[in-house]
């Protein structure tokens, strides 16, 4: 058994920021299931939102923000990432990030939808790369210890407080405890739930999973944002950078479609909204083949596409073999972030003590029910650094874990395993996983009504009795990827399950949900966060009010 003051789950952005914090005081390892510059963060585009210029501030950011969730974020939340956005830069930027620059030498920001001012910093379209990278050399500089390809497969509680995890070491096929003082879930998100995403197969919501497994509640798992442009064919993300330097949406009439859903932002509308657009045109039959439109470049110029989105040609040139300076991209909507995630505050604390989220995993309540493009980098750095300043103070009183429960929860895991390995019949993983993301492609998307909810729950409860008999075949006990996508798949059932639930029960329209049946927001009964809990196989859903602030709640036009 391992032991460590603290044990972060993850090894993205928010994760390696968290472990900096703490390893220059506290013995500290990062367990991630693949080579930590392998993770998420590594595909965020187009930039990081911080108000940096002189017109700017951090009032008109965290406006723009609460605005953009549609009034669902918690506005004290919001206060504390605008106002540590600059810092968060500023400190990467000195850690060697090279962002982009202006003509006199000042970090260049570029304008990204619901933003009152070009506030997205940038490195091309490729700043989550750049800022991985910088991150994971200080996590190595600090000393922080790795544990690469280890896939954590439960929390084990001690009374009414964290004790450690156990991990599987993917390379051996061997399940170890880490006893720990303090555990921080930082697994990223959970698009893999659907078909169509710009996730990477990683993002499988795994800390998600095993925190409701262990009693923390996860919340607002309905706000599922779908980015409006997406590579037609492949799902691969075409950044809101493009339309940030002045892309256009085009309908199969030519038309800028825009202008009748957000007639003064048009392209650079929030998310949920060009998303929203973009589906009500292919469904009215203004799309091309039915299925997608438009993201035209071309007026842009050669020269400015190489300078500031190369990445998004070679992906065009490569994956749908067009040249955007010469021929307009073809886009949709596509599963891209979850708002949704596990319960805490602002200091990352969840019910359970010593157990903190922060990044994506985590629900904090900052984006609210839709996330603005640029805030995502930002909220890892930002809350990454104070996360650790929570653990660090947590930890200068927390007790000593047990040994006797991380080794009990050790055996236990070995047993399950075990069992799994040992059925040589059954469906395979692979068929059941395809039918979950078909059921939340077609019945949880952009527009959702109550019949279809109602249909893909009672199917999704289906798949989680089949997975019962689910088989793996002849495998190894070495690096067994078999397992591993099984163990994913478990996750993700528990995951899809918790979104649908908050989905049919939120009985209004509000930022990334939209409810067909019920178009309108309600702000007087669900003005609220979501929660689900699971107990046993039961899950619940029940309500917590919203942290309003400064800025009056009001209709959202654009």
């Amino acid at each position: 058994m391992y032991e460590y003051d603290a044990i972060v789950v993850g090894a993205g952005l928010s994760g390696l920021r968290v472990a900096i914090e703490l390893a220059e005081h506290y013995e500290v390892a990062v367990l991630s299931k693949v080579h930590p510059l392998r993770s998420h963060s590594v595909a965020a585009q187009g930039g990081i939102n911080a108000a940096m210029s002189e017109n700017d501030s951090w009032e008109s950011h965290a406006f723009d923000t609460v605005k953009g969730s549609d009034y669902l974020a918690d506005q004290d939340v919001v206060e504390v990432l605008t106002k540590n956005a600059p810092l968060a830069v500023i400190e990467n930027e000195r850690w060697g990030t090279a962002f982009s620059r202006t003509e006199d030498g000042k970090i260049a920001q570029r304008p990204f939808g619901g933003a009152a001012f070009p506030r997205t910093c940038y490195a091309a379209d490729r700043t989550g790369h750049n800022l991985l990278h910088t991150t994971y050399e200080q996590a190595l500089r600090h000393g922080v210890q790795f544990f690469d390809e280890w896939f954590v497969t439960s929390l084990v509680r001690q009374g009414d407080r964290i004790g450690g995890v156990t991990a599987l070491d993917i390379a051996t096929g061997a399940i170890h405890g880490f006893a720990a003082r303090a555990v921080v879930i930082a697994t990223g998100g959970f698009g893999r739930v659907y078909g169509h995403s710009t996730n990477a197969l990683i993002n499988t919501g795994d800390g998600c999973a095993i925190a409701l497994r262990a009693g923390v509640p996860l919340k607002d798992m309905e706000f599922v944002q779908f980015h409006p442009t997406t590579l037609y064919g492949s799902s691969i993300l075409i950044t809101e950078g493009a339309r940030g330097e002045g892309g256009y949406l085009l309908n199969k009439d030519n038309e800028r479609f825009m202008k009748r859903y957000a007639p003064d932002k048009m392209e650079l509308a929030p998310r949920d909204i060009v998303a929203r657009a973009i589906r009500t045109e292919v469904l009215e039959g203004r799309g091309f083949e039915g299925q997608y439109v438009h993201l035209d470049l071309r007026h842009l110029g050669a020269e400015k596409i190489k300078e500031r989105l190369p990445g998004i040609r070679e992906i065009c040139m490569h994956f749908a073999g067009i040249d955007p300076i010469e021929e307009p991209i073809p886009v949709l909507p596509g599963q891209h972030y979850s708002m949704g995630g596990i319960d805490c505050n602002v200091h990352g604390e969840t019910v359970l003590k010593g157990l903190y989220a922060v990044g994506e995993a985590a629900c904090m309540s900052v984006h609210g029910a839709n996330r603005l493009g640029g805030n995502s980098l930002l909220e890892t750095l930002v809350f990454g650094r104070l996360v650790g300043q929570a653990v660090s103070k947590y930890l200068e009183a927390a007790p000593k874990p047990q040994a006797a429960p991380v080794d009990e929860a050790a055996f236990t895991v070995r047993q399950d395993l075990q069992h799994l390995l040992m059925h040589d019949r059954g469906e395979t993983p692979a068929q059941l996983r395809e039918i979950m993301q078909h059921v939340m492609d077609e019945m949880v998307g952009v527009f959702r009504t109550k019949k279809e909810l109602e249909t893909a729950l009672r199917e999704i409860r289906v798949v989680k009795k089949r997975f019962v008999n689910v088989s793996l075949g002849r495998s190894d006990e070495r690096f067994n990827y078999a397992l591993v996508r099984t163990l994913e798949l478990r996750n993700m059932l528990d995951l899809a399950e918790s979104i649908i639930l908050g989905a049919l029960s939120r009985e209004e329209s509000r930022g990334a949900h939209w409810r067909l049946d019920f178009p309108h927001r309600d702000d007087e009964r669900f003005l609220k966060h979501t929660l689900i809990t699971k107990t046993d196989d039961t899950f619940s859903v029940s309500y917590k009010d919203v942290n309003l602030g400064k800025f009056e709640v009001k209709e959202r036009s654009y």
